[in-house]
């Protein structure tokens, strides 16, 4: 399974447009090789390098195999069209939420999880209720990781 992004390459710097020093808009992604056996696909975004714990900017789940990508400025909406959910990131809120690294540069952790199920937690559910609901599930995962220093 593979996971990209047409507008920053695996290791490289993430666009300031998707950035609290820019629009903060989601970027696009998008999967292929996904297993046969997928019913769905989960993709929760990290950053591994904040102060405190692993910060989470982004939580999708239920997301049809099929679909092939998320598209530039995903709604930041509990309920996608296709079924797709939201979780709420760690900034409090439902959808993405772009990096803003404090200091430094940092890495920002795009990881998907093809699932031989659909998960039955609730829209608005928390980085930990949604990985709890795809123990046991993970058929495959995928990572891109992107990096960002600020500059201002």
């Amino acid at each position: 399974m593979k996971l990209t992004s047409p507008v920053f390459r695996h290791d490289g710097n993430i666009p300031s447009k998707y950035t609290c020093d820019g629009d903060d808009v989601s970027p696009p992604v998008e999967w292929s090789d996904v297993p046969s056996g997928a019913k769905s696909l989960a993709l929760i975004c990290d950053d591994p390098d904040a102060p405190k714990k692993t910060f989470s900017h982004w939580i999708v789940f239920n997301m049809p195999p099929a679909d092939g990508a998320l598209a530039e400025h995903l709604a930041a909406d509990q309920e996608l069209p296709g079924g797709s959910r939201q979780g709420t990131n760690d900034f409090g809120r439902i959808g993405y939420g772009g990096p803003c690294p404090p200091t430094g540069t940092h890495r920002y952790r795009f990881t998907l999880y093809a699932l031989d199920t659909e998960l039955g937690v609730p829209a608005r559910s928390s980085r930990k209720d949604v990985e709890t609901a795809l123990q046991g599930h993970v058929l495959q995962t995928a990572r891109l990781t992107g990096t960002y220093t600020r500059t201002k």
